[in-house]
């Protein structure tokens, strides 16, 4: 499997980085600032705001070089300004940290940003326990929870890089506040074969009869199709979904892909309490008697510092999990129920 790096428009040189190696994968904060440089310097209303990051050190802007603006470690100020610039007609994007734009930007987010329902892209790195190695000051396992209770708020965790690039432009274009989360490092790719990503619109990477696995995040998203085969070999058959936007949730392809089913297993990089999880519960709560069973990380911060999957499978966030209470859900280890 290979990843696919953005592609700039016509014309325009994205980075002065050397392109990483073919066949070797990137980091989805990697396609999203090449994507963001390569658009720089051909729409004259995009402005970036970075809180001193160092992610677009060294690239070249070309034209749109006036347009980037680093306003140093001042989060809540970042979301103010580029509420302001959006109301001047400009499209801003925010440059930070998950941790930071989800927590201490909170209130500038909700009152400057989400209130007006300004078009401000508000692209947050280092999301989940992708800084594992930062201990908790640095992990973000609340945001998905405090972004998409806010009104007007389009949140989006793309699966791979592939994805970013193809996301990101399509969440510029919404005309609305959007919430774009990010990991640190390179990830996986993702199969083959899902059909195109749009946004608002879940993936279906395996269809089953017996259960629904439900993920969002790129590593969930992997413990998902990880469990699929697992519980295969018992003669469970599995659906999984990849759902990258969180909110607006796509309810139908959820109820769709559960037909008569009882049970859907969601999976997510996040605490359990108000995240992905919590979302298709609250969907799916009105409309259908089904059981909803989250795979998420513990009531608790992590403890120990460590790489973004060992954190992950440590806290039980992993295919081994998924699979486990899928076969407890269905009251079987020795096979499916149809």
């Amino acid at each position: 499997m290979t990843t696919a790096a953005a592609t700039a428009p016509a014309g325009t040189r994205p980075s002065t980085r050397p392109a990483a190696p073919a066949g070797t994968d990137r980091s989805a904060r990697e396609v999203y600032r090449d994507t963001i440089a390569g658009l720089l310097p051909v729409e004259d209303r995009l402005v970036v705001l970075d809180s001193d990051t160092g992610l677009f050190s060294g690239v070249d802007f070309r034209g749109g070089r006036e347009r980037y603006l680093n306003l140093g470690i001042a989060e809540h100020t970042l979301m103010g300004a580029a509420a302001g610039l959006a109301r001047e007609g400009r499209i801003p994007v925010v440059n930070t940290m998950a941790a930071f734009a989800a927590s201490r930007a909170l209130e500038a987010v909700k009152l400057d940003i989400a209130l007006g329902g300004l078009p401000v892209l508000i692209a947050a790195t280092h999301s989940g326990v992708s800084a594992g190695h930062l201990g908790p000051t640095h992990h973000a396992l609340e945001d998905l929870a405090s972004m998409r209770v806010l009104p007007r708020m389009t949140v989006v965790v793309p699966g791979d890089a592939a994805q970013t690039a193809e996301l990101l432009r399509q969440a510029l274009a919404s005309g609305g506040p959007v919430y774009f989360r990010l990991g640190r490092g390179a990830t996986p790719a993702l199969p083959a074969g899902a059909g195109p990503v749009r946004l608002g619109e879940a993936q279906i990477l395996r269809r089953g009869t017996d259960i629904t696995l439900a993920a969002c995040g790129p590593y969930p998203v992997l413990a998902a199709l990880e469990a699929a085969e697992l519980l295969a070999a018992d003669g469970v058959s599995a659906n999984v979904l990849h759902l990258h936007t969180v909110k607006p949730l796509d309810t139908p392809a959820l109820l769709e892909a559960l037909g008569d089913q009882r049970t859907v297993i969601t999976v997510e990089e996040h605490w359990a309490a108000g995240g992905f999880g919590s979302a298709v519960a609250e969907e799916l709560s009105a409309r259908r008697p089904v059981q909803v069973h989250r795979i998420a990380m513990p009531d608790a911060f992590v403890p120990v510092a460590g790489g973004q999957r060992l954190l992950l499978e440590r806290a039980g966030v992993s295919a081994r999990s998924v699979a486990e209470s899928a076969r407890r859900a269905l009251g079987t280890s020795q096979g499916g129920t149809r």
